[in-house]
């Protein structure tokens, strides 16, 4: 599985996953902060990555419909203190290991996890 980090997230998140052996890219390292969040879902598209974002608006299904991208990991918290994404995410890691997340909503919340897909 092939992730970009959104650059609301903490660079660590890259490491997270990179530590697991998933390919994670972040969108600083490309160049690509600052762009629209059309840019970066064309980017993620191109390169078959799943996105992971603070970003609400790729819940939107409307806007990106899980089924026409490689997915969305949207992280929904209250506290976006780096400890407590990091901590939060490194929780869902060994979900990513064992579900297929391909072309699905992911939101990550404190206490539980919502997936959507068609």
């Amino acid at each position: 599985m092939k992730f970009k980090i959104d650059e609301n997230l903490p660079v660590e998140i890259a490491e997270i996953l990179r530590a697991r052996e998933f390919d994670a890219e972040t969108v600083i390292e490309e160049n690509l902060n600052g762009k629209s969040d059309e840019l970066v879902s064309k980017v993620c598209l191109k390169e078959n990555r799943v996105l992971i974002t603070l970003d609400l608006d790729f819940s939107d299904t409307r806007n990106y419909p899980p089924d026409l991208h490689p997915g969305f990991i949207v992280i929904r918290v209250k506290n976006q203190s780096k400890n407590n994404i990091i901590n939060l995410f490194g929780k869902i890691v060994p979900f990513l290991q064992e579900e297929n997340i391909k072309n699905r909503l992911i939101i990550l919340e404190e206490n539980k996890i919502r997936i959507r897909s068609k």
